[in-house]
């Protein structure tokens, strides 16, 4: 006979004096990181409105026109390119290979980092605010705390300074402690203050920082410039049998053609990178991304969140085959700007990609009821494209906020996830290869 088993004891709570001192630092990064973001951002749609408006009326073209946006993308190239190639720290890391929250970068690359995204930004690149900014946040709070509370260890700045500005895009902190929870769960740290071997606390006790800083953010994001989400989409009365199968059909088809385009990133990364010279590299993806934008329509231009509202407000205006065209544009798109070099994010532009794709599922089927096509549109091309189950599930129900739509979305993510999960991402390692 053996003794049962002990229950394995809870892990302990992480004291307030641990606790306590990091409160008052979150909320100075959540507000700080908010700040930065609606600065850039503001910035980028100053000469937005230059370039898209004010320089071409003045001299009579056509802001739509293809001759004007081969001009200004292939100008933005330039501009890009010469940040990246003379501005101190080079505009950061090659962005085919970072993440949404990595290591903290250098100070001195901040700047060139954030003018370069605001150029991308306003000359109507394909990619979105959302890794460079979280990248100088994180890096601008790792300097600061690593001075003024040098005990603490590096992943708190890291979370700090990741959780505020995931707050501030999405104007609540749900989506900042849903990547860290993917984080943490796969690396645990341990509290500030503990001992050594002390287990890790709890889950909650890991997230109080955190969750305060991306509440600041979220809070003073809303404050400034609240970010909306939502789209005017027909109220959903379900599901219905017939709803689950759609869901079930849309989510993985989005997610394989995503998943097309995410195999060809590094074939993309590599032409582009044939070239000696980064303003080379970039000018061309200027070219590519002016032709492109031509072929998909002003609605393929920019970061995808304006663009998604405007889709939204009349998708009967665009056939089936239109529809799918921007879809396939968008996520080419995507792949130029990131591979040939330019600064930003991937997760905007794919809504972008998703919400296109569901409305042109919804044109197909007419029975398909047109949030279900759009959510699950959205939910296979970000799992696809960010492999972050929680991100891109929480996303996608913020589009529309029905409950009904929930469940749903929960067990359409199911096939698309087996359709991802253990393929290449996209994002590349040093020597280029995909990580999986």
């Amino acid at each position: 006979m053996t003794a049962p088993a002990q229950p394995a004891a809870p892990p302990p709570a992480s004291p307030a004096r641990a606790l306590l001192p990091l409160v008052l630092p979150a909320l100075v990064i959540g507000v700080g990181s908010s700040l930065l973001l609606t600065g850039v951002s503001e910035a980028a749609d100053l000469l937005k409105d230059v370039l898209w408006d004010t320089l071409p009326h003045a001299i009579g073209v056509g802001p739509w026109s293809v001759a004007w946006m081969l001009a200004v993308l292939t100008a933005t190239g330039v501009a890009v390119g010469l940040v990246v190639w003379k501005v101190h720290g080079h505009a950061g890391p090659d962005p085919a290979t970072t993440g949404l929250v990595d290591a903290p970068l250098p100070p001195g690359v901040v700047p060139g980092l954030l003018l370069a995204t605001g150029i991308s930004l306003a000359g109507g690149v394909s990619l979105g605010p959302e890794n460079p900014i979280t990248a100088a946040n994180i890096a601008l709070a790792f300097w600061l705390g690593r001075r003024f509370m040098p005990a603490c260890p590096a992943q708190v700045w890291v979370g700090l300074g990741g959780a505020g500005t995931v707050g501030a895009l999405f104007g609540t902190p749900v989506a900042a402690v849903l990547i860290l929870t993917e984080t943490i769960a796969a690396a645990p740290r341990p509290a500030p203050g503990a001992a050594p071997g002390e287990r890790p606390p709890s889950l909650w006790d890991q997230l109080f920082a955190p969750l305060v800083a991306a509440g600041a953010g979220g809070v003073t994001s809303r404050l400034l410039d609240a970010p909306v989400f939502g789209l005017p989409l027909p109220p959903f009365e379900g599901p219905h049998w017939p709803d689950l199968i759609a869901a079930f059909v849309i989510s993985a088809a989005a997610a394989a053609l995503a998943l097309t385009a995410v195999c060809a990133f590094p074939y993309v990364h590599r032409v582009f990178h044939l070239l000696p010279h980064p303003v080379l590299a970039l000018t061309l993806g200027g070219v590519v991304l002016g032709l492109l934008g031509a072929l998909g329509g002003k609605l393929t231009l920019f970061k995808g969140l304006e663009e998604i509202g405007e889709l939204a407000s009349d998708p009967g205006a665009y056939s089936a085959g239109a529809l799918i065209l921007m879809t396939v544009v968008k996520l080419a798109a995507v792949l130029v700007a990131c591979g040939s070099g330019y600064r930003g994010g991937r997760i905007f532009p794919s809504v972008f990609a998703g919400v296109a794709l569901g409305f042109a599922a919804a044109a197909l089927v007419p029975a398909v009821h047109p949030a279900v096509a759009v959510t699950c549109g959205v939910l296979g091309v970000l799992l696809a494209v960010t492999r972050q189950g929680w991100v891109s599930l929480f996303t996608a129900a913020i589009l529309a906020p029905d409950p009904g739509l929930l469940p749903l979305l929960c067990v359409a993510l199911l096939p698309a996830w087996l359709l991802v999960s253990g393929r290449p991402q996209m994002q590349l390692d040093g020597a280029g290869v995909p990580l999986r």
